[in-house]
């Protein structure tokens, strides 16, 4: 399996069938700024079939050199259209390979609350500051450096923090300021575990650069900590802890 984001603009794409799974792919198509065709043409290079017994309808335009889509026929598929969360020009496609719809639409509703909405903004704003940052950083390894260390957990432009001014940001980050300062936050987990934790205290552990926490705290809960991160069992903060630390309580 290879993801792949197909540009469709001005394209033609074609949908077969009528009814609600045929109007949803129309949709679709539509909304990436595709254009629906019901008949295949020059051009069309993709297909989507939404119809009964949609074997046949298939293997035809499969041999005229079409990728196809059937609805609800993964063996018949060619490609598969994935959850999408949209964050323009950020988008993240969740993917089963056929093999659960409703596995990628849950995971899309827990991506929809934890990615900000200020995604999008952010990435403009990086496309538009590639010349500023060359100007500073004149060679390639400088500028992979430079965006790892700001885009970090916790750093100017993390970006699970919703950013307000990401411009402004990154000018100060070439200035050499928007370190991130100490933090300590506690987090205390209820009986109903990591499904209980708000959208703050999600992004706090995909942040933090030091985790204390009980022994009771579930795998769960841990598993949603920064990979990186350090981790340490206990109930107090070791003095002298620096960066974004949480305390994990039970």
């Amino acid at each position: 399996m290879l993801p792949l984001f197909h540009r469709l603009d001005g394209q033609p794409v074609l949908v077969v069938g009528v009814g609600e799974a045929a109007d949803a792919k129309a949709r679709l198509v539509t909304e990436a700024g595709g254009t629906v065709v019901l008949d295949p043409s020059p051009g069309v290079r993709l297909a989507f079939v939404a119809m009964d017994a949609p074997e046949e309808k298939a293997a035809e335009l499969k041999a005229a050199g079409l990728l196809v889509n059937v609805v609800d026929r993964p063996e018949l598929s060619d490609f598969f259209v994935p959850a999408i969360v949209d964050r323009s020009p950020v988008v993240a496609a969740i993917g089963t390979g056929g093999a659960s719809a409703s596995l990628s639409k849950a995971l899309k509703e827990r991506l929809e609350v934890w990615l900000p909405a200020t995604l999008g903004p952010l990435a403009t704003a990086i496309r538009q500051a590639r010349q500023a940052v060359g100007a500073v950083h004149r060679d390639v390894p400088a500028r992979r450096e430079f965006w790892a260390r700001v885009l970090a957990p916790g750093a100017a432009l993390d970006p699970l923090v919703p950013q307000s001014d990401p411009a402004a940001a990154i000018v100060e980050a070439l200035a050499g300021g928007g370190a991130p300062a100490d933090s300590l936050d506690e987090i205390v987990i209820g009986p109903d575990g990591a499904d209980a934790l708000t959208l703050r205290q999600l992004r706090l552990l995909a942040q933090a650069d030091l985790v204390v926490h009980s022994g009771g705290v579930p795998a769960e809960v841990l598993a949603l900590v920064r990979r990186d991160a350090a981790r340490q069992v206990g109930t107090e903060v070791p003095e002298g802890s620096t960066g974004r630390v949480v305390l994990l309580r039970t």
